[in-house]
């Protein structure tokens, strides 16, 4: 199955400039989620972790998913003040703008391994800002898993050069 076929492409969103690829299209086929479900987990066995991480919002889809397969616990990265308890967070650049991401400070274990799951990297802001919580948690990154690389926006060789794992199902350019 090409799960490109399952991602609409909407142009000057959410701001001019930016083509964005809306998943929502792939999740109201239960086929293509099935299938893209399937391919992460598949992926997933390539790297030994001890939870899965999710990052707001559409990585809570996928993650959540693959957290109740591979019965491992479910950790939430959200957006400043999201979380009620005590947290950890980290500001950082996206490609149109700021924000900022947290963790409970009590999510992981110090030497957890933690696999990072989300929909799509592009410049790799949210993903690095991503490993710096469960860093500063106490945890590792065991790898970071997404539907979609932009190949030609600098997430995916930034997570690499980093000596992260970091594997897609799909790519597309980003401009």
């Amino acid at each position: 199955m090409n799960l490109k076929n399952y991602i609409r492409s909407i142009q000057d969103y959410p701001k001019k400039g930016i083509l964005f690829r809306d998943i929502t299209t792939l999740l109201k086929n239960p086929k293509a989620f099935n299938f893209a479900i399937d391919q992460i987990i598949k992926i997933s066995k390539k790297v030994e972790f001890d939870k899965v991480s999710a990052i707001e919002s559409r990585g809570f889809i996928f993650a959540s998913t693959v957290s109740y397969l591979t019965k491992k616990p479910l950790i939430l990265l959200r957006k400043k003040d999201k979380l009620p308890a005590v947290r950890h967070s980290v500001e950082f650049q996206l490609e149109y703008g700021e924000a900022t991401i947290e963790i409970h400070k009590d999510s992981i274990e110090k030497g957890e391994k933690i696999l990072i799951i989300d929909d799509l990297i592009a410049t790799g802001g949210t993903a690095e800002a991503a490993a710096k919580l469960i860093e500063i948690s106490g945890g590792s990154v065991a790898g970071f898993i997404f539907i979609i690389n932009l190949f030609d926006l600098p997430g995916n060789n930034l997570l690499k050069k980093k000596s992260y794992f970091s594997e897609s199902l799909i790519e597309f350019p980003g401009h």
